[in-house]
């Protein structure tokens, strides 16, 4: 039996998790032993299926139909380098954060818990169906089954984000909703015109199709679906939501959302650009669009002071390199990107859950009232240097080879915005290690007395509390995930690589789903988008 077969368990198994987690609805540890227990098979099964499509010479991609419907009708999970590497990745930082989330749910107890972060029988059914609609929008062949996924995790991400009901909360949950609903809208919409333009929703068979509609046509399709998908992954100025909506929720949950679900978005415009709009059409658009997220976002991180406030800003900028390697239309380009993907997703969600600790320790997340933590917790103070200086590309640090990657690719391809786009992305970096630099200096280097408004647990750290030590475990787990990307990045990046070089080829992708005939009309296509480049 193929291993990719068993692709729909990474959808099945969390929701029969959040199924057993919600009759288990009295039972707090019985549910943690669940969900934990369900995600840890769920990510071991997805290992597998990592290493079974590594091996590009062996074909890499393989399709999955359910119900014994045939393609294009019936619905398909496809498995290849791409979206096998994003699900190992997002359910192991699932994982980790499942794990801070019940270290603090025990350390607060059951009766300050559900006051501060919600619920926690609504917790964990929660967050494994947000779990399985991730995993089912990576998997999705067609375009409607990508947007189911979206709505679960979206549904999912409505509960969690409004924990605890408090006035912030739910102010943030409202903003949250009404921008998800418009995209969900403009992507349905997109989705009806699609399937009336070209009779078909799955992926394999637009490739082949929509090159047979007319130019204006397809710009059309185009727009609409890089603008639904461009609110999900908060390019801008569709990025305008995020930075008020993130930081009110708990610290996992913020922790999540930041590490995810943005990058979902970012799945779906990688995916839909390389196997349904080949070619550069709107490559300019796209570069004009990752050079604004880049310079906006940093320069929205360098005017706060609460720390999650910075950090969902930078997030927006670093959405901008990812745009930036898909923009440029080359295998090196994509790689950088899709290895910067693995890269952004881990160390942003240190940093979110390092901050939650941080907020534990200092009383606050606001840089005014934080001082002195490198001596009150060096521990600390080193879970948060390691992931900050990744995110400001340190070398050797991943986040310095993901974009060392994006900016020889610039280099390479040599035009005008190209090379704009490479300074722009130097000095960005440089600005973010300013930005990081400055959170260290004020929140663990200067003296509590000289903050500005200090909280009084930093003046007498004797009575403070220690830190749970599950919480800083799973911190720490992922602080050394992030290095792990470092240490491997060689078989990581060449993996990036094989991912990069299919999805611009298209044949193994088409010929897994509809077969040879189809493939061998998607490889002339692309064959002669190449020679029409100049």
């Amino acid at each position: 039996m193929n291993i990719a077969s068993l692709a729909p368990l990474a959808v099945v198994l969390p929701i029969f998790g959040a199924a057993l987690a919600f009759m288990l609805l009295r039972h707090e540890r019985g549910q943690r032993i669940v969900t934990i227990s369900v995600l840890s098979l769920t990510l071991a099964l997805e290992c597998l299926l990592l290493g079974s499509v590594w091996d590009g010479s062996s074909g890499g991609t393989y399709a999955v139909t359910l119900g014994a419907w045939a393609p294009p009708w019936g619905i398909t999970l496809v498995v290849d380098q791409f979206s096998s590497f994003m699900l190992v990745v997002s359910t192991a930082i699932s994982l980790a954060v499942l794990v801070y989330a019940t270290g603090q749910g025990l350390a607060d107890g059951s009766a300050q818990g559900a006051q501060n972060n919600g619920p926690i029988s609504v917790f964990h059914p929660s967050y494994m169906i947000l779990v399985a609609g991730v995993s089912n929008a990576f998997l999705a062949g067609d375009l409607f089954n990508l947007y189911v996924g979206f709505e679960i995790l979206l549904t999912a991400s409505y509960v969690l984000m409004t924990l605890g009901g408090t006035g912030p909360r739910i102010r943030a949950g409202v903003t949250y909703v009404v921008v998800s609903v418009v995209s969900s809208l403009l992507f349905l919409i997109a989705i009806g015109m699609v399937y009336a333009a070209t009779g078909t929703v799955n992926m394999a068979d637009l490739a082949v199709k929509l090159g047979q509609l007319g130019p204006e046509m397809q710009v059309l399709l185009h727009a609409m679906l890089l603008v639904g998908f461009g609110i999900k992954a908060a390019v801008f100025p569709l990025s305008f939501w995020l930075p008020d909506s993130y930081p009110t929720a708990p610290a996992p949950v913020t922790a999540v959302f930041a590490g995810l679900l943005t990058k979902v978005g970012v799945y779906a415009i990688v995916r839909t650009e390389t196997l349904l709009f080949p070619g550069d059409s709107l490559n300019l658009p796209l570069m004009v669009v990752a050079l604004a997220t880049m310079v906006v976002g940093i320069l929205g991180a360098l005017a706060q002071t609460d720390i999650k406030r910075l950090l969902s800003f930078t997030l927006v900028s670093h959405i901008g390199y990812m745009v930036f390697g898909l923009a440029m239309s080359s295998a090196l380009g994509l790689a950088a990107a899709v290895y910067y993907v693995a890269h952004h997703i881990t160390v942003q969600t240190s940093l979110f859950l390092v901050t939650g600790l941080i907020e534990r320790r200092g009383g606050s997340a606001s840089q005014d009232r934080l001082a002195g933590l490198a001596k009150l917790s060096p521990l600390l103070a080193l879970l948060y240097f390691i992931p900050a200086m990744n995110l400001s590309g340190i070398p050797p640090l991943s986040g310095f080879l993901g974009k060392l990657g994006l900016l020889q690719a610039g280099v390479q391809l040599g035009t005008p915005m190209a090379i704009t786009l490479v300074v722009t992305g130097v000095v960005v970096s440089l600005l973010t290690l300013l930005a990081m630099a400055r959170v260290w200096n004020r929140v663990f280097w200067r003296r509590p007395e000289d903050a500005e408004n200090p909280d009084p647990a930093l003046l007498a750290p004797a009575a403070a509390t220690a830190l749970p030590r599950t919480m800083v475990g799973a911190t720490a787990g992922l602080v050394v995930l992030g290095l792990g990307l470092t240490v491997f990045a060689g078989p990581l990046f060449q993996l990036s690589e094989q991912s990069a070089l299919s999805m611009l080829d298209r044949t193994d992708y088409i010929y897994s789903v509809l077969g040879a005939e189809a493939a061998e009309a998607a490889a002339a296509d692309v064959a002669s988008l190449q020679g029409a480049r100049p």
